[in-house]
């Protein structure tokens, strides 16, 4: 039956060829002389993997390889060049061959969701003109820190998996519109989120979530889900603690990053000699209240923002957004809506 479809299409010069639910468990090789076909059906078969035979399919922008009983990537696909849309949801893969990923560089949208994929290999940033990233109930318990190079992403979606934390790479996808992260085991998300300033649409509930880091507020967002969290409850208490002793090490840097600030000073011109001290500093950060830099010592403390009064979305829930004090000298001045982070 297969081989007259094939036939058919032949005559009809057509530009899709559908396989879909034929109970097929290979792929006639015949396929392959349907050079003209852009998009190729093989969805809902018994498929464990494609003839080397369908490398000739130059011209194939879509390929649908979803519900079948793939375990990896067919090594095939690397040899499509002008493949945009590859569908692999609903499969038995559990990894992703670096070699098949490296082969895929124009495609925008991957669909990879109900698999077993445990781990991306650093490759996907082979990826590079990906817009839609789909992984959706899998068992993913981390991301690459190459995830940072697909600059022209629009989309994630890491839905029920196991992440129980994020690289700070991903807010380097300036680009991204749509985060959905419900349903893992994420505690906390990096700082500097106020990177994804395209960012519209953000889903972590389900997660262990206890506060949104620093900035979340300025973000512009138009829809967040993020019930079943375990966020932090306003509560009263006094401050038992009013000054703390900073350590030789945190002072040094405090006055260095100061000085640091100014571009043409010579402390700044002196830094670029000494590469070492320069990556020991890069992780500072800057008082909410006084905006004097700190490098490790600091107070977190957490301001409740209203999602419709604070970030003018429709929701009228409030939500806490981590903020970081330099010292206590600054926590207990008057005047500020910041509350320090107590066990009790």
């Amino acid at each position: 039956m297969a081989n007259n479809l094939v036939i058919r299409a032949l005559k009809a010069n057509s530009k899709s060829f559908d396989l879909s639910s034929k109970k097929m468990t290979q792929v006639p090789k015949s396929v392959a002389r349907l050079t003209h076909v852009l998009i190729l059906y093989l969805n809902n078969n018994y498929l464990t993997t494609l003839p080397v035979e369908l490398q000739t399919l130059q011209s194939l922008t879509e390929l649908n390889l979803g519900n079948n009983s793939l375990e990896e990537i067919p090594s095939v696909l690397r040899y499509l060049n002008s493949l945009k849309k590859l569908y692999l949801f609903g499969n038995h893969i559990t990894r992703l061959s670096p070699e098949v990923l490296e082969g895929l560089h124009h495609l925008t949208l991957l669909n990879l969701n109900h698999n077993r994929i445990t781990v991306l290999p650093p490759e996907i940033k082979s990826l590079s003109n990906i817009e839609t990233l789909s992984l959706l109930d899998n068992q993913l318990e981390e991301l690459p820190v190459e995830i940072g190079f697909l600059k022209k992403m629009v989309e994630i979606n890491l839905t029920n998996n196991k992440l129980a934390r994020l690289p700070k790479q991903i807010y380097s996808l300036s680009q991204l519109d749509r985060l959905y992260l419900a349903r893992n085991n994420l505690s906390e998300l990096p700082e500097g989120v106020i990177g994804l300033m395209k960012l519209r649409v953000l889903d972590v509930a389900g997660n262990r979530l206890s506060m949104f880091p620093v900035d979340f507020q300025f973000l512009t967002l138009k829809e967040l889900l993020c019930e079943g969290n375990p966020f932090v409850k306003s509560e009263l208490m006094e401050s038992v603690q009013a000054v703390e002793v900073l350590s030789l090490k945190e002072l040094s840097a405090r006055r260095i990053l100061a000085e640091d600030k100014s571009r043409f000073g010579v402390v700044h011109k002196a830094l670029s000699y000494h590469p070492g001290l320069s990556l020991l500093l890069a992780d500072w950060g800057s008082c909410s209240l006084c905006l004097q830099p700190f490098l490790t010592t600091w107070l977190e403390c957490v301001r409740f923002v209203n999602l419709r009064k604070d970030m003018k979305m429709r929701s009228s829930q409030t939500i806490p957004v981590r903020v970081q004090l330099c010292s206590y000298k600054c926590f207990n001045k008057s005047g500020h809506s910041y509350y320090g982070v107590a066990s009790v």
